[in-house]
């Protein structure tokens, strides 16, 4: 069985490609051969700045031949649905055979496909996956209609076995298939021929190219740690910018330089963000003073120097980046000490949408929902508006405009500046997260209620304007912020209500949208919206009043000019936007404890009572009800408890009226139903005891309890009797059970 190796050699590959094109690139080539009949027994792709390759070994010498029966028309079809069925398998009438079907007899054809040489098959599907290559971004060039990511220089593609290499015939676009490739382009550039996988990579590896990325990582790892060791530093992690520089480079040489002195002072995280985006640089920490002292950079070539003239070039444009910074952050530290009034002002025009008004807006309506969330927390109200108020303010510093993913980090640097306390500095730091679901949860009160009272505006003033998430476009990233509300609350462990930040939180969207289109209306509502702040109802009374031109000085023209662009009934019907809100958090809520291993029924059976705004509650009760459900009386518990709910619903449909009152033991004629009476009478009261206390584990003891009675009485008892007292008595026992499940769960919702 011959072994193939292919090599695509173009210009410069950018790094952020590499990864999937050699997925690509693999998928392409082995989907093809086997769909055209061969197999392989291996096969792995690999990526240089400027080249993919792929070695498929164990493949088959050629396709096997096939035979395949093919159904034709009927015997006596007419003679043009005859002749197209010959004409689509290639044969004659007498290669045809008669064979008897359902319906009478029908031709069938026996197709042969003749067996194909590999090499054939491997220039088809290469040529066609060169073709049909799916870059993210490709380029023509020449006079050429091919298009790849970079100019395309050669192809290198043999099929090789114990009888040596052979060239697979392939030319794409003017460029013929060889055996030859060429290494490092300064240090080995001339062009040399390859025999099979192991002759190129060890050939590439004497050209001064590595050709699997991982050990490229690897190297640049070790060779930087190596070198920070020797001078007392430690290299700050990064998997990302390893990543990235290893598909930068064909032969890494890591080269360490010192940060010149008058950098030292500019905060760690702008040192480090500076040369990582400037210049692929890994920071160097000296572990002693916790600050950035040094940085490693790797070169992709090795000079007789050892690198020092490229140290030195880069030491000279790191310095010009660094006192660019530096500007940056001594004016920045200014604007700080003085207040940050002049970055609040600008703040005020700087639009965040166009149907919620301005960045100041926003930041007024955080401020009100971190005061009202604060306590629902145990955050101090004037630290969470306070820490709301200057959280944003650093997205108008100039450090910030060059550098947006410092944003929050250089927040809290400026609000220490201003004077402000950890807990507020911090929270503008922290109330961004998490971005993720691997970045950390913000623990400390303030923190968690800025970013509380962020994800919160977020979600309603988006929902409040109709620009909710739709398959798999969400523009605004409300599926983000949605999961991080749910992150900061279950981490918080607090009992903490969605319903009333969520109705305040659409309706301050609302207005927002209003205001957007008649400037003074909400200055004029400023009491009245100071003194609703914790009444959603008032609130949406108070700009109701506006709306109508009412005691607030509204005139009647701007409110008509505002009714002919929008239905006012669109603003006020804000509970449909909760219900919507509330779940779309639920959806979220459920991907996220599926991840924890909790099933979709159970979690709906608990979201269908009443209290799922309390996400803590929901996933106590959840969990609870899960490890419940995994015993073998929860199962059969889970059995009884529907049985009776089915036999109680289809009793109320068929006699017109709700059983729910009036079980009574005097009417019980069995020892089992006697039994049920007894254990519902101690269960009924554990279970409404323990949920009232939200000892979720010990309500789901209580009900486990009655599985035995319930089961027994099931086994001994028929419930539609021809006596009606009787048959009413058991139908009223039977709703007892119902309400029973009804406190922890809608069991009818489980499946199994």
């Amino acid at each position: 069985m011959p072994d193939l190796l292919i090599e695509l050699f173009s210009e410069e590959i950018p790094a952020r490609m590499q990864a999937r094109a050699r997925e690509d690139l693999k998928r392409l080539v082995t989907d093809g051969l086997v769909q055209a009949g061969l197999t392989y027994a291996s096969a792995g792709a690999f990526s240089t700045p400027r080249r993919l390759a792929l070695a498929v070994e164990g493949l088959t010498a050629a396709s096997p031949t096939t035979h395949e029966d093919r159904k034709g028309p009927r015997t006596d079809a007419p003679d043009a649905a005859l002749e197209g069925f010959l004409r689509s398998t290639g044969l004659t009438r007498d290669q045809l055979q008669a064979r008897d079907d359902k319906k009478g007899q029908v031709w069938y054809a026996t197709v042969t496909k003749p067996g194909r040489l590999a090499a054939d098959i491997v220039a088809e599907v290469l040529e066609a996956a060169i073709r049909n290559f799916p870059w993210p971004k490709s380029m023509r060039w020449g006079t050429g209609s091919l298009r790849w990511v970079r100019p395309l220089h050669s192809i290198l593609c043999i099929l090789s076995d114990e009888a040596g290499a052979t060239v697979v015939p392939l030319t794409v676009d003017g460029i013929a298939a060889g055996n030859t490739t060429r290494g490092h382009r300064f240090m080995a550039p001339d062009a040399f021929t390859v025999s099979g996988f192991d002759d190129y990579a060890a050939k590439l590896r004497r050209a001064r190219v590595m050709l699997d990325t991982q050990e490229r990582a690897a190297e640049i790892r070790s060779q930087a740690d190596n070198l920070a060791f020797a001078r007392g530093w430690q290299i700050v992690p990064d998997d990302a910018l390893l990543a990235e520089v290893a598909g930068l480079v064909e032969w890494p040489v890591p080269l360490i330089g010192v940060i010149e002195d008058r950098f030292l002072a500019l905060p760690p995280e702008v040192l480090q963000t500076s040369m990582k985006e400037h210049q692929k640089f890994f920071s160097a920490r000296n572990p002693s003073t916790g600050r950035i002292e040094g940085f490693v950079t790797v070169a992709n070539i090795q000079t007789p120097d050892d690198g020092a003239t490229i140290l030195a070039g880069n030491q000279r444009v790191l310095a010009a980046r660094l006192s660019d910074a530096a500007f940056f952050w001594e004016n920045d530290l200014r604007e700080a000490k003085s207040g940050m009034a002049t970055w609040a002002a600008g703040l005020a025009s700087v639009t965040f949408h166009n149907k919620l008004g301005s960045q100041a807006d926003r930041i007024e309506r955080i401020a009100a929902l971190a005061r009202e969330i604060a306590p629902l927390v145990g955050a101090d109200p004037d630290q969470a508006e306070c820490a709301a108020r200057l959280a944003k303010l650093d997205l108008r510093s100039a450090m910030v405009g060059e550098f947006p993913e410092l944003q929050g980090t250089m927040g809290r640097y400026y609000a220490l500046e201003a004077g402000e306390t950890e807990a507020v500095a911090n929270a503008a730091r922290d109330h961004y997260k998490p971005l993720g679901p691997s970045d950390a949860v913000p623990t400390a009160p303030v923190s968690v209620t800025v970013a509380l009272a962020d994800k919160i505006d977020t979600l309603t003033g988006f929902w409040a304007i109709d620009e909710k998430p739709t398959g798999s476009k969400d523009p605004f990233a409300l599926r983000r912020a949605a999961l991080g509300l749910i992150r900061l609350i279950l981490s918080s462990d607090r009992k903490f209500k969605l319903k009333v930040p969520l109705e305040v939180g659409l309706l301050r969207a609302r207005g927002a949208s209003l205001s957007a289109k008649r400037g003074d209306l909400l200055g004029n509502l400023a009491s009245r919206l100071k003194e609703a702040s914790h009444d959603p109802v008032a609130y949406a009374d108070a700009l109701t009043l506006a709306a109508k031109g009412s005691d607030v000085g509204v005139p009647s023209k701007l409110v008509a000019q505002d009714l002919s662009h929008s239905s006012w009934s669109d603003y006020t019907n804000w509970e449909n936007g909760l219900d919507t809100l509330l779940s779309f958090l639920h959806d979220r809520l459920k991907v996220y404890l599926r991840d924890q291993g909790i099933r979709h029924d159970i979690i709906d059976a608990v979201l269908a009572q009443e209290g799922s705004d309390d996400l803590v509650q929901v996933v106590n009760r959840a969990t609870a009800l899960n490890a419940m459900l995994a015993t073998e009386d929860g199962k059969n518990l889970t059995q009884g408890l529907k049985r009776a709910g089915n036999i109680l619903a289809q009793a109320e449909d068929k006699d017109g009226v709700e059983y729910s009152f009036g079980a009574d033991v005097k009417f019980a004629e069995t020892d089992q139903e006697r039994a049920l009476f007894t254990a519902l009478d101690t269960a009924e009261p554990a279970i409404r005891h323990a949920m009232a206390a939200q000892d979720f584990p010990a309500a789901m003891t209580a009900i486990a309890a009655l599985r035995t009675p319930i089961d027994a009485f099931f086994e001994a008892v028929q419930v539609n009797t021809d006596s009606q007292i009787v048959r009413r008595n058991r139908l009223n026992l039977l709703s007892r059970i119902r309400e029973a499940g009804r406190q922890i769960a809608d069991f009818t919702r489980i499946e199994g």
